[in-house]
């Protein structure tokens, strides 16, 4: 189930649930088989599937004038010919080599219902004994060690779960544990007995992607009724910068770094394997742009980045990033006449990260770091806001030291600051 991304909302990611299906679907399922139907056999070429309606009544023509001559040759003879043809296109072939390894992960909590005390207020109670599908998406068995099997879907995909099942491709049902998550990266790893991994896919190297070059996406889109769905496309765009709203404050948060493709990726793909033509996971997919205007901007994380991060999950749990103990604010959500009056920048300064508050005994607070000190640079990082200073930050060594370049009351100044690591989600 990809995050939608919504480019009026600050590029907002929302988690999905799954979705009933409703008679449209039926009528599609339907017109298309009867589509075939028609017109079977007419051409070979499995990328021609949209035939118009007078194409269509052309072949049924041309069908029903064949039939007749041939009747009219063949009087007296009985009984039908039938050929068959074998197609085995690269596509098919690829799907064969790594489908058995995408699984659907479902979501399972325990639901939220409202009572009322005896004063009238609404309390939060929960089934202790029920769980019901809270959401669906996918995932990859990428690895077997020792007695476990190893999957990675994506962090909003498993959020706010209660327990944890995967469907495997033959429909067999699995509990699953968490190992460990990751919100920044949007990565997380689950693990089950390794008797249940028929197929374990396998990593390719995403720096040598090129755009244009094929694009395989597989995985359970609307959840598992359409499990081990394959849609395919190219390579549209790398490196992509997507920004991403992790707390839904509506400020961007993080900037994911993607691959872009045109291969389809609907709600329930999320933490499915987008493939290359040989067969290899080049990237998990994540998010798309939903939007009236934009059609066929779906995004993967780089293959590259997941092995590096599922690694430290397996391990610690969670990735380690260094801190430096402070809440901060981007310098344009304040007023020109605030940023003046009492933060006393030049007006050169245009741009920068503005310290809200400093934790005691911090490394920022060791640093002689203060609140309304505005921090334009971070090592050779220029800071224009805060996405900027945390992907400066968390990309740094969790025990090196940063020289930081700031303004404070009209001043520039710069201090060295000694990292240590993190265990919560501000910087």
């Amino acid at each position: 189930m990809p995050k939608e991304v919504n480019p009026d909302k600050n590029h907002n990611l929302k988690d999905d649930t799954k979705n009933a299906i409703n008679s449209k679907w039926g009528t599609a399922i339907i017109s298309g088989l009867i589509g075939a139907g028609l017109v079977g056999g007419v051409s070979a070429y499995a990328n021609q599937d949209k035939v118009s309606e007078n194409e269509v009544k052309t072949m049924v023509e041309r069908q029903v004038n064949a039939e007749s001559q041939n009747k009219n040759e063949n009087k007296g003879q009985q009984g039908t010919q039938q050929a068959s043809v074998e197609i085995q296109s690269d596509v098919s072939a690829v799907v064969d080599k790594v489908a058995g390894s995408v699984v659907s992960v479902v979501n399972l909590a325990r639901p939220n219902n409202q009572v009322y005390d005896l004063f009238g207020f609404t309390q939060p109670s929960r089934n202790s004994d029920e769980l019901k599908t809270a959401s669906e998406g996918s995932g990859v068995i990428y690895k077997v060690h020792g007695d476990k099997a190893y999957i990675v879907t994506n962090n909003h995909v498993i959020k706010g779960s209660d327990a944890l099942e995967i469907i495997l491709a033959d429909g067999t049902q699995v509990p699953v544990d968490l190992v460990g998550a990751d919100p920044w990266t949007d990565l997380a790893v689950l693990a089950m007995p390794a008797e249940y991994a028929k197929t374990v896919a396998e990593f390719g190297d995403s720096s040598q992607l090129k755009v244009g070059e094929p694009a395989i996406a597989i995985g359970s889109p609307l959840g598992s009724d359409f499990a081990s769905t394959v849609t395919s496309g190219i390579v549209s765009g790398l490196n992509r910068q997507v920004p991403t709203d992790l707390d839904e404050d509506g400020q961007s948060d993080w900037t994911v770094t993607a691959i872009q493709t045109d291969a389809a990726i609907n709600p329930g793909n999320s933490g499915g394997a987008l493939v290359n033509s040989a067969g290899q996971v080049i990237g998990i997919n994540s998010m798309k742009i939903s939007t009236a205007q934009v059609e066929g901007m779906g995004f993967a994380i780089p293959s590259n980045d997941v092995t590096t991060i599922i690694s430290q999950l397996e391990k610690d749990g969670h990735v380690t990033r260094p801190g430096l103990g402070l809440r901060m604010a981007s310098l344009y959500q304040f007023p020109l006449e605030r940023q003046k009056q009492m933060l006393k920048l030049p007006e050169a300064v245009e741009d920068g990260v503005v310290v809200m508050e400093v934790d005691p005994n911090s490394p920022a607070d060791q640093a002689g770091l203060k609140q309304y000190d505005v921090i334009t640079r971070f090592g050779d990082h220029e800071i224009k806001d805060t996405t900027q200073l945390r992907q400066a930050l968390y990309g740094s060594d969790p025990h090196g030291k940063v020289e930081i370049e700031y303004y404070r009351n009209g001043k520039k100044q710069t201090t060295s600051v000694q990292l240590r690591p993190q265990d919560h989600h501000n910087a």
